[in-house]
């Protein structure tokens, strides 16, 4: 099972503000939907309930939320105590590619981790204010399989390109 990061960040790594996104960019929550649909991903609860209520669960996708709240519950969603626990479930469904969805800490952890052996990463060409950053990462230990470049345009108001990063 491949397990994979997927996140879109500014030019100085931010990738949220106050408990939302830092932009609409509606090409990049297209690649988004088609990527991970179909597979399981993982999220940390704080970012999964700063998904907004009619979205969540993510749809046509198995959501597996880290918390250390052994209550936690959710309708529809599986819940794990580490991200390790997390993969375990991905893996025991059958998972071919398990996408780790953030937020900053969680990331943070499976970097930190080596867990992540594949990232799709959406640079956002601007400079905003954010309070939640996608860690510092060594870009050669990473190989560029593929990038895809996403214009501004008037529904996107930003420039970015999408990088998939392999170790």
């Amino acid at each position: 099972m491949i397990v994979s990061l997927i996140v879109a960040m500014e030019n100085n790594n931010g990738i949220g503000k106050d408990n939302d996104l830092l932009w609409h960019l509606p090409t990049d929550m297209r690649f988004f939907k088609q990527t991970t649909t179909g597979h399981c991903i993982v999220t940390g609860r704080k970012n999964y309930e700063s998904i907004p209520p009619k979205f969540r669960p993510l749809k046509d996708r198995t959501n597996i939320v880290v918390t250390r709240n052994g209550n936690y519950s959710e309708p529809n969603i599986k819940v794990a105590g580490s991200i390790e626990r997390a993969l375990e479930i991905a893996k025991e469904l059958g998972e071919t590619e398990v996408f780790i969805i953030g937020g900053g800490q969680i990331y943070k952890e499976a970097l930190e981790k080596g867990l992540v052996q594949k990232m799709y990463i959406t640079h956002v060409d601007t400079n905003l204010e954010a309070d939640t950053f996608f860690p510092k990462f060594d870009r050669n230990l990473w190989k560029t399989k593929d990038s895809i470049s996403l214009p501004k345009d008037d529904k996107n108001p930003y420039q970015a390109k999408i990088v998939i990063y392999e170790e």
